[in-house]
């Protein structure tokens, strides 16, 4: 087959997974908070039921990170992530579909914004850390609605997605900012006129791009964007992460400052602290992290991985 040919079935591929992934946000957008959730539950069981790879990969990161708890424990912090995950997943098109106001009825509460608001008052930008903690899609989208935000993004493995993407994402006025050379410049553009850059810092970065730092005591290939964009000008991080709360009661927005020195010197020393910070926020409701991750299989070289197994 030539390479035309193969090019045209990738491109109709795309075209036909971005037709079906609009049928889906179309259809589950018109749900209640209450529907949504309740179908995830449904969702998230039949993930523990059926005992496949999504469960494995949730099991043994517990088992890794918070081997404090024992085997029943972890068993069943285990089965609670996979309903929140299998919540987050339906709550996805609701809130990408939904109207600015209707999205702000399930807003209960934005606890420590004032302190961004205060830093973006004096003329300074400001940087959100946001873990994949809770609904992090509705807390970019609460958040760009309320002052002006870049928000850095991996862009999809299928191209085709990354329209349907940046077209949730931005509609109430955020700017989207790839991960590459060009977004980094945008983002440090948006810092130095003085607004928000949101970012989500527990993605494992392109090889060469990031840096082995402990994450629950473990190696983890780190990004060092956080304190790239820190140092160069010296916008301070605040974490921020959409709580859900409850029988579908709505969710809280939690935002606070960061502690740790995520721009130190070291490059080592700033992804470790920047793992040492969300760590905090995960300790919060260890349940509603995404586990589902594999935040450990990319590693910086065999060594490191050697390392990482013994």
């Amino acid at each position: 087959m030539s390479d035309a040919r193969k090019a045209r079935r990738r491109r109709r591929r795309g075209q036909l997974r971005l037709a079906l992934a609009r049928a889906a946000l179309w259809l589950l957008g018109r749900l209640s908070l209450a529907g949504a959730q309740r179908l995830g539950r449904w969702l998230g069981r039949a993930f523990w039921l059926a005992n496949g790879k999504t469960r494995r990969v949730v099991e043994d990161n517990l088992a890794r990170c918070l081997p404090e708890l024992d085997r029943e424990a972890r068993k069943r912090l285990a089965r609670r992530t996979l309903i929140e995950t299998g919540m987050g997943l339906v709550e996805t098109a609701p809130v990408w579909r939904w109207g600015r106001t209707r999205l702000h009825t399930v807003v209960r509460d934005t606890p420590g914004f004032e302190a961004i608001e205060q830093t973006l008052a004096t003329g300074r930008g400001a940087i959100l850390l946001a873990p994949h903690m809770g609904n992090w899609e509705l807390g970019g989208l609460v958040t760009s609605g309320r002052t002006p935000t870049t928000i850095m993004y991996r862009p999809p493995r299928e191209p085709a997605l990354e329209s349907l993407l940046n077209e949730a994402r931005s509609r109430f006025g955020s700017e989207m900012a790839p991960a590459n050379l060009r977004g980094v410049r945008q983002a440090l553009r948006a810092l130095q006129r003085g607004e928000l850059v949101a970012i989500l810092p527990d993605q494992a970065p392109r090889s060469g791009e990031g840096v082995l730092a402990p994450f629950f005591g473990h190696p983890a290939l780190t990004m060092t964007l956080i304190r790239t964009l820190a140092r160069r000008t010296g916008a301070p991080a605040f974490t921020g992460w959409a709580e859900r709360l409850p029988d579908a009661a709505g969710f809280r927005i939690h935002y606070a400052p960061v502690t740790e020195p995520v721009d130190a010197e070291d490059p080592e020393a700033a992804a470790a602290a920047l793992n040492r910070e969300i760590e905090r926020v995960v300790r919060q409701k260890p349940e509603q992290y995404q586990w589902t991750y594999r935040r450990f299989r990319r590693q910086a070289s065999g060594r490191a991985r050697r390392a990482e197994r013994s």
